[in-house]
């Protein structure tokens, strides 16, 4: 997940991003200009290195991929934030391809929210015909603890800052 807390280190973080990963392009608070070319470098680097890329939220005007990659938990969308059962199962039953079960645990990213737990994300993501992401609060350590809970993958933008997620929130 990128945004605009991770400044330059999007270009380490890209680059550190094993082959097959994706990433969900946001910087939703990036002026419209800016966004755009931001979203082409990105995109040029996601390219070179096999990375999927997804665009949330609205469409880019101008750029390649407008209308043809589907927008963030609307039918018809490749990723769909879960929260709870019930919007795990809308996803499926929309077509999303994958799901992110949010938030696993505290996370800057929505301040004051209380973590599900692995177990009860983990209820969550069960049986889902999707791939499952744990997000929310996550980096590779904490992967490894909901990995065997039925995860098929993580997403994070703090675990790609110099301090570990789990570190900002104390």
């Amino acid at each position: 997940m990128t945004d605009e807390r991770l400044g330059d280190g999007l270009w380490v973080a890209l680059a550190q991003l094993p082959r097959g990963a994706g990433v969900v392009f946001r910087h939703y608070a990036t002026v419209p200009a800016e966004r755009r070319r931001l979203l082409a470098a990105v995109a040029r680097v996601c390219r070179a290195r096999r990375l999927m890329l997804v665009v949330a939220g609205k469409p880019i005007r101008d750029w390649p991929g407008h209308g043809r990659i589907p927008t963030h938990g609307r039918r018809g969308s490749l990723t769909w934030p879960a929260h709870d059962r019930r919007e795990a199962i809308a996803a499926a039953r929309a077509g999303a391809l994958l799901v992110f079960v949010s938030p696993v645990f505290a996370t800057r990213s929505h301040p004051g929210a209380v973590g599900l737990g692995p177990l009860r994300a983990a209820a969550i993501a069960r049986g889902l015909p999707v791939m499952r992401i744990a997000l929310g609060g996550m980096d590779a350590g904490r992967f490894r603890r909901v990995a065997g809970l039925g995860f098929d993958g993580w997403a994070a933008i703090d675990a790609w800052q110099v301090v570990p997620p789990h570190e900002l929130s104390r």
